[in-house]
């Protein structure tokens, strides 16, 4: 499901802006959706193999930490958003494209994001209702302020008042670092062996699908758990951007790139990818072809529901100012419906 392989080297060029265009709407991906399920998943078991032990031990010291994680569980959230759209946020270049939208956007449309960004969006003053963290690693730790403006402690300091949804097996130090609260959630193992080694911890049976990636935590919660229909995406690149980038601030992972392929974004263009997020963009395509719902991606960029062939009709792409306006037309009305009598200029929709 790749179109190529090979490598490149960071190079910093200045670049004029331009005005691109979606590629046309296909009816359908060119592969079966079992297809894309199937290279989503094809890592799975060597994950399972290498964080087996780390996810156990790790919940059993947050269970040491917290008590029963159960019991504080994003079950209390059920249904938070039914009837209602919610942004997912994810850590892609294009995001800086979107910040004065985000700052500004409608009251009543959630925004649920990757921790990853949690410096990004506290640098920018974008307001977040629920950070999403799954990856179990350290590495957690240190991306939380990596590329911000603030040290590492103010931007702790910053998480007071802020609710973050974790993953039973996250590292522990970041989980008690967290000054605000905290909800956890388990993930379903495809072994059994695993799936015992976790219940022996606690039985908790609150799970997230995540395709085995934090941005499709993010639309498991906000979808399955939370109810939010329709879902839009941003920063949900799964490539490097056009300066061969790939988040929206200065990072170790653009330093050392190492093996990449190409594929083809929502514009039509070549850009490059690590083959694992190429997997992650395969699971959301799958989602968007298999649970009904509306799947809109104003990420402005980057690969989800593109092929050579033309943008998946599941994925609707869109501006996320254009998303936004959906929800604001009736504002342009607002006078005339608070203020019958008085003369004032006619606007109409259509």
């Amino acid at each position: 499901m790749s179109t190529g392989e090979g490598k490149f080297a960071i190079k910093k060029e200045k670049t004029a802006t331009i005005k691109l265009e979606y590629q046309n709407y296909i009816e359908k991906t060119p592969y079966q959706p079992e297809a894309l399920f199937k290279h989503a998943a094809s890592n799975d078991d060597a994950t399972m193999d290498k964080w087996r032990d780390t996810w156990v031990n790790q919940f059993k010291k947050n269970k040491e930490i917290f008590g029963e994680l159960s019991e504080m569980g994003i079950g209390k959230l059920h249904g938070r958003l039914k009837y209602k759209p919610a942004l997912i946020a994810g850590s892609g270049p294009s995001l800086k494209n979107n910040v004065e939208e985000l700052k500004n956007r409608p009251r009543g449309i959630a925004l649920i994001s990757c921790l990853h960004n949690f410096h990004f969006f506290e640098d920018n003053g974008v307001e977040v209702d629920y950070y999403v963290t799954m990856d179990a690693g350290p590495v957690t730790i240190e991306e939380v302020s990596e590329g911000g403006k603030l040290s590492p402690d103010e931007y702790w300091e910053k998480t007071k008042g802020k609710t973050l949804l974790a993953y039973v097996g996250s590292h522990p130090e970041l989980l008690k670092k967290w000054k605000g609260e905290i909800l956890f959630f388990n993930a379903p193992m495809t072994r059994a062996d695993m799936e015992q080694d976790m219940e022996a911890v606690e039985k908790f049976h609150t799970y997230v699908s995540p395709g085995g990636n934090v941005l499709g935590a993010c639309l498991y919660i906000a979808k399955a758990i939370m109810g939010a229909n329709p879902i839009a995406f941003i920063g949900a690149d799964f490539s490097f951007g056009y300066d061969k980038r790939f988040h929206s601030w200065d990072s170790k992972y653009d330093e050392e790139v190492g093996d990449v392929q190409w594929t083809t974004d929502v514009f039509g263009n070549r850009v490059f990818t690590w083959p694992s997020y190429h997997g992650f963009k395969c699971f959301f395509d799958y989602v968007a072809m298999t649970v009904p719902g509306l799947y809109i991606n104003c990420s402005e960029g980057g690969t989800l529901g593109a092929y050579q062939q033309g943008n998946i009709m599941q994925i609707k792409q869109m501006d996320l100012v254009n998303f936004f306006q959906m929800y604001e037309l009736c504002e342009l009305v607002v006078e005339q419906c608070k203020n019958p009598k008085i003369e004032q200029t006619k606007v109409l929709l259509f």
